[in-house]
């Protein structure tokens, strides 16, 4: 990326990857100090990172240093050169961000699901020409994401990117936040916003952090944000997700950037491959699902003395979801055999629970 464009923090989709790194939270100012010297020695790192105010769930966690930790970071970008970001959840914190001269804003997670809070942090920065990460919400509410890009945009805000930091889901998976890729791709087709991937929240441990982030890169991210810091086995937040600075450069070194500018096609390819996997995971969901309720409906025939198989309605059945398959423009034989194939696993566990009585 242009350093001067950077500096400008006129993000654009299609460029070099950006990469924001720094600790979850400012805790010192010799930590902070340490971390960003060793991070303005990583050529790719382009923004220093910091948490000033940490929204905790138990009110006796460390919540941040406050107004402290501003003047902490605003001396690291001094002496490293690097420009800031933080996280601001209040008007409060604007005032105070911008004050001691932070070059960006993120809004967080937990902000983002309260149009309420949205709207004040949009009021308090209207008139304001500074870039504004906006971090998706906890939850898998796409409309909800929009909305607050939508807030931000008629205060008047025009450098607006998306952060994907993933999603609290049912499934049980290695990530601490499921990514869900097909959400933030869905997000960028409909507003065109560069994105961000925050592989950090996403894993919650440093194990997953290099194949996230390439994953993310194959998809055509257009930056990664990355938590760092100078010891993170000492961190006082969020210390399983945090690598040293030699570590960072390590991972950067492994990472495979691919160009953007000649392969629309394969980051389109991705994407849809992507989004594939995804709606496979959730069709397997529901097929577990579907022979949990056959068994329920095999151990009540069996109560009943019913027999497993209800041909007329099997028939009816089929007849229906061929039906309504053609008016998806799906093709009679696919129906049929996948909804055979199905039928017929629920007959053979129904009729296991008829032989286990």
């Amino acid at each position: 990326m242009n350093y001067g464009k950077m500096m400008n923090m006129d993000l654009k989709q299609g460029e070099t990857p950006l990469i924001i790194a720094g600790p979850c939270s400012i805790e010192s100012e010799p930590q902070i100090l340490a971390t960003a010297r060793a991070l303005a020695r990583i050529p790719e790192v382009k923004m220093l990172r910091g948490g000033i105010w940490k929204p905790r769930t138990r009110p006796d966690a460390f919540e941040g240093r406050g107004e402290e930790g501003l003047v902490w970071l605003r001396e690291a970008k001094q002496e490293s050169g690097l420009p800031t970001i933080t996280e601001v959840a209040t008007p409060n914190h604007v005032e105070l961000a911008l004050h001691y001269g932070v070059d960006a804003l993120w809004i967080g997670a937990r902000t983002v699901v309260n149009p309420f809070s949205v709207q004040q942090l949009a009021d308090a920065l209207k008139g304001v020409d500074v870039p504004v990460f906006i971090k998706n919400p906890v939850s898998p509410d796409l409309r909800l994401w929009v909305g607050a890009f939508e807030r931000f945009r008629k205060a008047g805000l025009k450098r607006l990117s998306a952060i994907h930091r993933g999603f609290s889901y049912y499934k049980e998976s290695p990530y601490r936040n499921f990514p869900l890729w097909e959400i933030p791709i869905e997000l960028t087709r409909q507003l065109g916003v560069p994105l961000i991937t925050d592989v950090s929240h996403i894993c919650g441990n440093r194990e997953l952090l290099l194949p996230t982030a390439q994953k993310a890169l194959d998809l055509a991210t257009d930056g990664l944000m990355i938590e760092c810091h100078i010891n993170p086995d000492e961190a006082l937040t969020d210390g399983k997700q945090q690598i040293t600075p030699v570590q960072l450069n390590d991972l950067i070194g492994s990472l495979i950037f691919r160009s953007k500018q000649s392969s629309g096609v394969a980051r389109d390819l991705a994407e849809l491959r992507g989004e594939i996997d995804d709606i496979d995971g959730e069709l397997l969901q529901l097929l577990a699902r579907r022979m949990e309720v056959s068994a329920q409906i095999g151990e009540y025939k069996k109560q009943n003395n019913v027999t497993v198989v209800q041909m007329d309605r099997w028939k009816k059945i089929l007849a229906d979801h061929i039906e309504t398959g053609n008016d998806l423009g799906l093709p009679s034989e696919l129906i049929t055999e996948v909804f055979e194939a199905i039928h017929q696993a629920s007959v053979e566990r129904q009729s296991r629970i008829m032989e286990n009585g």
